[in-house]
């Protein structure tokens, strides 16, 4: 087993020293899901929530935590940070956000704990924001995914054997590891499934065909929303069963953002 670098040779807490290590550029990304209650869940992506946006402020409240790390955590060092990221995905189908910490830096020592306390606090700040109409909110998992750079080399962070959920249990698609979307499906994950009419079965084919079709072109839902000035609920919902269709001015401005046809889209056959 590897000697814990923060005890010393009498087993006292110490800052480890890396004056002699060599600098290199270190990246970390880390993790963190916060389960919300429906209706909370539903006024932050209307953006209904009393106390303003949420989601921009747990932003910038990740990013100003990343930069106090060593304040907060005893034995970090303080780094000089090139970039911090902090991203959300909507996970309608469990009324959850995932948010996904990124942090930067070229120097002697990594910053997995800029990332997770990135992750962390925004998290904290979600769970500030709808506290007045959710106080069950529960902050599920606050993890690094991956981390690269220094000595130790790359780290990827392996599938959780038992997620913690209070809504759905989440599928194995619902962990990517990586700070980049090769894995879309906590974006376009099916409805629950339901007793429909005769034409279900041509709709939820048609859901499916789209969810494909993201994750072949690795658009993120609510990038592509945005891209397509389409709001983000609109897609989310026809994503995750709540709305039957997508309205047909939304469908085309989604079809000429992704610079594809309608066709393409769906999985529909017979056309060019």
């Amino acid at each position: 087993m590897s000697k814990l670098s923060h005890v010393d040779e009498s087993g006292k807490a110490s800052m480890v020293d890396v004056s002699e290590k060599p600098a290199s550029e270190r990246i970390a990304v880390a993790e963190a899901i916060i389960a919300i209650s429906r209706e909370s869940f539903d006024l932050v992506i209307a953006g209904e929530i009393k106390k303003g946006d949420v989601l921009a402020t747990a932003r910038i409240a990740g990013i100003m935590a990343a930069k106090k790390t060593s304040e907060l955590i005893p034995l970090c060092h303080p780094l000089m940070l090139s970039h911090v990221g902090v991203e959300f995905t909507p996970l309608p189908e469990r009324s959850a956000f995932r948010i996904l910490a990124s942090a930067k830096t070229t120097g002697q020592t990594g910053v997995e704990m800029e990332a997770m306390t990135a992750a962390s606090v925004a998290a904290l700040t979600v769970y500030d924001m709808v506290k007045a109409v959710d106080k069950s909110a529960v902050i599920e998992t606050i993890r690094l995914l991956t981390k690269s750079g220094g000595k130790s080399g790359s780290y990827e962070a392996p599938e959780p054997a038992t997620p913690v959920s209070k809504a759905a249990p989440r599928s194995k698609a619902q962990r990517s590891g990586r700070v980049v979307p090769r894995e879309l499906m906590h974006e376009t994950a099916g409805p629950r499934a339901s007793s429909g009419a005769a034409n279900g079965g041509a709709q939820r084919g048609e859901r499916e065909a789209l969810r494909a079709f993201m994750n072949a072109r690795h658009l993120r839902a609510s990038e592509w929303a945005r891209s397509a000035s389409v709001p983000v609920n609109v897609l989310y919902g026809y994503l995750s069963g709540k709305a039957r269709d997508l309205p047909p001015g939304s469908t085309e401005k989604l079809a000429k953002a992704a610079r594809a046809s309608l066709d393409e889209m769906f999985g529909r056959k017979g056309s060019r």
